[in-house]
């Protein structure tokens, strides 16, 4: 398994395995042979890519009949309603703002992006997990929207919304379940002529 970054700091903090060879270098232009993979993924990165060069790069290395999929995940939901209202607001309401304009193109699953492979079915998946208050904050202050308006606005979004769920949330170790649908695509590839 090759992965493959164009961004050296991204790759240094993927975690060491000795099946995987990772390598810097960007999607358009992998420096892998032709025809020499069975599988291309990309994992919540197809809206930063050069689409047009990154399927180009992939037809290219992908064997006949070879599959590229790709996928993203959605915003998160919580196991409680008042609790997930509150998120909905602090995404689309706080932050909405500044999303950078790709981010329309992970809301809608990928699926307003030309996709110039035979289209398979793809199954319905979600990622969960179990986190407590802390973790769930952590997280949001992963996001590029809550980071751009700290830097403009000069305080952390996070902190007031942190506030207001702790009272519906309950005690600070309780550990709530969240999830994120997958969106997925999954394609073969075609050759030209």
């Amino acid at each position: 398994m090759i992965g493959t970054d164009a961004s050296a700091s991204q790759l240094a903090q993927a975690p060491a395995h000795p099946g995987v060879t990772y390598r810097v270098a960007p999607a358009e232009a992998s420096g892998l042979p032709d025809e020499s993979v069975d599988l291309v993924t990309v994992a919540q990165a197809l809206h930063w890519l050069d689409s047009a060069g990154f399927y180009q790069e992939a037809r290219r290395v992908l064997v006949p009949g070879g599959v590229v999929a790709v996928w993203c995940y959605g915003l998160q939901r919580v196991d409680d309603a008042p609790l997930d209202r509150m998120l909905q607001h602090f995404y689309g309401s706080v932050v909405g703002p500044y999303w950078a304009p790709e981010r329309r193109l992970v809301e809608t699953g990928y699926r307003t992006l030309a996709f110039p492979f035979d289209e398979l079915p793809a199954p319905a998946f979600e990622m969960a997990h179990d986190w407590s208050l802390a973790e769930l904050l952590a997280y949001l202050r992963t996001w590029s929207a809550t980071s751009r308006f700290a830097a403009e606005r000069g305080y952390d979004p996070v902190e007031p919304l942190g506030a207001e769920l702790a009272p519906l949330w309950g005690p600070a170790n309780v550990a709530r379940r969240v999830r994120w649908p997958l969106s997925l695509r999954i394609g073969t590839s075609r050759r030209p002529g």
